[in-house]
């Protein structure tokens, strides 16, 4: 299993960049940032500094979306940051939250997503592409790689995301619902002729080491009402029954709305309605050992990576365990002399 942390780009950014060396030095594979420009500084800018001081670990926003950033110009990041650095690069991309809805635009459309994905693919992998009636190349590009991570939820964009990504980003850690999302991704995939084994599963959540539940629980709640926001989303669009498991729909019966000047922040004020349990269930919390049995569990459903985000009060020391301790664990056991 990899590892990958997910930070947001609070200033100053030296201290991302110092927590994503920190992961790397940790065994973490990955780093993660949050892509929401106004909400946050700009992610492609920190990128190209956390690839400067690091030397593996691989970065990408968690997630981007097809409505906020012309095409070309993300492909056009990612192939230059290749360039510089190796590759290097991951996109996460998604309809669009916090990034288009705090302008009071609107989620990309699915047939969007999907053809932005596309353009971004082909011409990220140094590849020609059509879009809008011509033929598009990068004439400075070769050898760059690029694999596009799609977050998705509904079962629409889980049948999409089956069909033409190379990666699945599921935002919560409840064993059995992933099970259900893996699972309608695989179905799609092999519907669409493609080899499901070739997608790469990563489950994201708020991961906290510690033995103070109650406390641990308050710095990771917000991650409850993230989620809920875009549950509703799906409620409103297929009724509260059947498009995703009850597990999603039933618990946000009591939300009422939702304030993205403190989107996914701990402490906020607007995720009362999200109870102990959904905390525990979404979550990765406790002790060294809790985190490594529920990662066995998701690893034996499939998971490929576990994204770690890492807002909260511990950061540090949540890294430094997971590199002493959990990554171990979890990795092959391989011995000098058999």
């Amino acid at each position: 299993m990899d590892f990958g942390a997910v930070l947001q780009n609070d200033p100053p950014a030296s201290r991302v960049v110092h927590l994503a060396k920190l992961a790397e030095q940790h065994g973490f594979s990955h780093v993660w940032t949050f892509d929401s420009h106004l909400l946050w500084q700009e992610p492609y800018v920190v990128f190209s500094q956390i690839l400067a001081e690091t030397r593996k670990v691989k970065v990408g926003p968690f997630v981007t979306n097809p409505a906020t950033r012309d095409w070309t110009v993300t492909a056009s990041m990612y192939a230059t940051l290749n360039e510089m650095y190796g590759n290097r690069t991951v996109c996460g991309i998604g309809r669009g939250d916090s990034a288009v809805r705090v302008l009071n635009g609107r989620p990309s459309s699915l047939a969007e997503l999907r053809e932005a994905i596309h353009v971004i693919r082909e011409l990220g992998n140094s590849r020609a592409v059509e879009h809008n009636g011509s033929t598009l190349r990068f004439p400075w590009s070769q050898g760059s790689e690029l694999e596009m991570w799609v977050a998705a939820y509904g079962p629409q964009a889980l049948a999409l995301t089956g069909e033409v990504a190379d990666g699945y980003i599921l935002q919560l850690a409840d064993v059995d619902i992933a099970r259900w999302m893996i699972t309608s991704v695989r179905e799609a995939a092999e519907r669409a002729g493609r080899d499901p084994d070739a997608i790469t599963f990563c489950v994201a959540a708020p991961f906290y080491v510690g033995d103070d539940l109650d406390h641990m629980r308050d710095q990771t709640r917000w991650f409850g009402g993230m989620v809920g926001n875009h549950v509703a989303e799906i409620v409103r669009r297929y009724g509260a029954s059947g498009a995703v498991p009850t597990a999603l729909t039933d618990y946000i019966a009591q939300r009422t709305g939702y304030d993205y000047n403190s989107h996914g922040r701990a402490g906020n004020g607007h995720v009362d309605f999200v109870p102990d349990e959904i905390v525990d269930r979404f979550c990765l919390l406790g002790t060294a050992s809790d985190h490594i049995a529920k990662l066995e569990e998701l690893r034996s459903i499939g998971v490929d990576q576990f994204a770690g985000y890492l807002q909260h009060d511990s950061k540090e020391e949540t890294l430094r365990v997971y590199g002493e301790t959990v990554i171990p664990a979890l990795r092959e056991t391989v011995v000098a002399k058999a």
